[in-house]
């Protein structure tokens, strides 16, 4: 008895093996699989070819395929048995597969060989059997030439008995377990053992086993081989676990696979990164008595990889940090901005009014940083994780392309305190020449081509795919009031008596609209470098108050300072005249006409009883009515009484 799925036509065939049609035709020729002795009939049911049932023409038993190919025809013609997946018979069945074919994976490739060799044996013997040779003969035509007892051969078949035709390879796979005896260890030498070797210290294998032996002497315990020990350790304790116990936790979080964030799908200007860095090289300062390494502060973009903007100091801090932010903004204002955790990186100039920050105390009245103001969301990087910011590779490359350069050599003080190079001291680089070099360097950082991430390609630098995208991109443009609130820094003061004036670092700043605010508090943002220059008032909301300019200390005896200040002063007397007599319309004399007139002479009514003065309380007579007055009382009298005489004209 057969099934019609068993049964395909050369087409499928062809199809099935992915040849054509005239391979499949001379293989049926050079196999002779068209013999009369092989035709299926009632008396022969392992007949390979028949005749088709639909259409013309003959269909082969999918035995003729290799083994592989029969596999998988059978996966994908085979009906589903019958017998319900849920029932214990048909679970047990699955699982067993399973274990079989999970059993198979595990081997090493000379037992899979091996395996598949066996295979070849049983499939031949079937298709001799088929072919109408009696088992016994075909047992022993296969099985003698190869060197295979008839009993082997048996034990083979007995595996599969039951088994699915796509099943034998994993059921025909030896299993040997090796050896399982154990050499006997005492407890406490195994516990010894391991507090020994799993610290920190990293002791070798060998002096951990020896220490051991020494105790292990003294309290009697069964102490095996060295070889012993490693392979339980190897065997009972994870590779992971014996990292992080000798070398610590950095080490075994490098044994999980790092994040590997895909930047193709952000946008040139999209997204910024930054960080400082401490150069390997020693530079000649401006009035520093010795060599410093200077610090670099670098914009990069996230989508291009491309360094945006870089400033030098001393040190690296929130100046040299915001002006780099204010020569990034020429490109335009990122929307994201990833920040580092230093107290440089996270000061409140940048990232003042962030509701969460590694930094700082965050308070209710703190003016906001420029990358709230700008609308930038910001993401602070892991702390003491240096994959979660890009730029951290641009570093290692700016110290090959700088630091180890020809320009250096002599200045060069080696990454770390014992890489110190022989000539460590032996020069040092004026700064004027330092920035030169490093200019040169990071514009040829992103001008260089075939560049291996995923933007680039391999093909394009930096400077190629930030200008492909920036062209396309949405940017938002930083205007000049964006420009002023970045470049400059806030501060929070108060409009101090009696003026009005603010003061920065000992110097003081005014303007006209600062007299009516005394006792407010302010923002002022300012250029720390320039101090002497303008600086700009807000309010704590953000309103701007206008410029205001430095009130310089002149000296005792400047008399230029004086009159420009008298000049100042006259100018700024005036302009408030004017604004008082705009103000009021009226004037005092005409408020004063405004006053209703004296009533009619009232007749006053006599007192009916009058309290005498007695004692000291009594009014002294005065005797000197006929004195004769001065000149300057006689000139009193009589403009007093020119001024009533236009008042009463005014009246009339």
């Amino acid at each position: 008895m057969t099934i019609d799925w068993q049964w395909m036509k050369p087409a499928q065939m062809a199809e099935h093996l992915g040849v054509s049609h005239q391979w499949i035709n001379r293989m049926i020729a050079d196999r002779d699989l068209r013999a009369p002795a092989r035709r299926f009939c009632a008396a022969n049911p392992g007949g390979l070819w028949r005749r088709a049932k639909k259409g013309p023409g003959f269909e082969y038993h999918y035995s003729v395929l290799d083994p592989v190919a029969r596999a998988r025809w059978e996966r994908q013609h085979k009906p589903e048995v019958a017998t319900p997946e849920g029932t214990r018979k048909a679970m047990k069945a699955r699982l067993a597969r399973d274990d079989a074919w999970a059993r198979y994976e595990r081997v090493p490739e000379a037992r899979k060989a091996a395996a598949r060799a066996k295979l070849e044996v049983l499939e031949a013997v079937r298709t001799s059997i088929l072919a109408g040779t009696p088992k016994e003969v075909a047992i022993e035509l296969v099985c003698g030439p190869r060197g295979i007892g008839p009993r082997t051969y048996r034990d083979w078949e007995d595996r599969v008995t039951g088994v699915e035709r796509a099943d034998w390879l994993a059921y025909l796979v030896d299993h040997y377990v090796g050896r399982t005896a154990t050499v006997e260890m005492s407890p406490e030498a195994w516990e010894y053992f391991k507090a020994d070797f799993l610290q920190q210290s990293a002791p070798a294998l060998a002096a951990s086993y020896t220490r051991t032996v020494e105790v292990g002497e003294t309290k009697g315990w069964k102490i095996p081989s060295a070889k012993t020990f490693q392979r339980r350790l190897q065997r009972e304790i994870p590779a992971e676990t014996i990292v992080l116990l000798r070398e610590g936790e950095e080490a075994a979080l490098r044994m999980f696979p790092s994040q590997r964030r895909d930047r193709s799908s952000l946008h040139a200007l999209e997204a910024v990164n930054f960080d400082g860095h401490k150069f390997d090289v020693f530079v000649i300062w401006p009035g520093v008595d010795k060599p410093v390494r200077p610090v670099i502060a670098a914009f990069q973009d996230l989508y291009s990889g491309k360094i945006l903007s870089w400033r030098i100091d001393l040190s690296e801090n929130a100046t040299v940090f915001r002006l780099a932010f204010g020569d990034m903004l020429e490109w335009g204002i990122p929307d994201h901005v990833v920040i580092d955790n230093t107290r440089a990186a996270a000061n409140k100039w940048l990232s003042g009014g962030t509701s969460h920050r590694f930094r700082f105390k965050v308070k209710a009245d703190e003016p906001d940083g420029i990358f709230k103001t700008l609308g930038c969301e910001v993401h602070w990087a892991q702390p003491y994780h240096g994959q979660s910011k890009p730029i951290e590779r641009a570093w290692r490359d700016l110290c090959e392309y700088i630091s180890r350069s020809p320009d250096c050599v002599g200045a060069y003080t080696g990454n770390n305190p014992t890489a110190k190079p022989e000539n460590y001291g032996s020069r040092a680089i004026p700064m004027a020449d330092f920035l030169r070099i490093v200019e040169r360097e990071i514009r040829l950082h992103n001008a260089r081509t075939k560049r291996e991430s995923k933007v680039c390609g391999g093909v394009m630098s930096f400077d190629q795919a930030f200008t492909a995208s920036y062209a396309q991109a949405p940017i938002r443009k930083a205007s000049a009031a964006h420009r002023r609130m970045c470049l400059l820094a806030p501060e929070k003061v108060t409009a101090r008596k009696p003026d009005g004036h603010v003061e920065i670092l000992g110097n003081r700043y005014w303007n006209e609209r600062l007299p009516g605010l005394i006792g407010t508090k302010l923002v002022v943002r300012f250029d720390p470098d320039a101090l002497h220059q303008d600086v700009h008032v807000y309010r704590l909301d953000g309103s701007y108050l206008g410029p205001a300019a430095c009130v310089a200390d002149t000296g005792f005896f400047d008399a230029d300072h004086a009159r420009t200040h008298a000049r100042a002063l006259g100018d700024w007397h005036k302009a408030n005249k004017a604004v008082a007599n705009a103000e009021r319309r009226l004037s005092a004399a005409e408020a004063a006409a405004m006053r209703p007139s004296l009533p009619e002479d009232e007749v006053k009514p006599e007192a009916k009883v009058v309290r005498g003065s007695f004692g000291n309380l009594a009014l002294k007579p005065d005797t000197d009515v006929d004195r004769p007055q001065t000149q300057a009382t006689v000139e009193f009298f009589e403009t007093f009484s020119r001024g009533v005489a236009l008042l009463r004209q005014g009246n009339e």
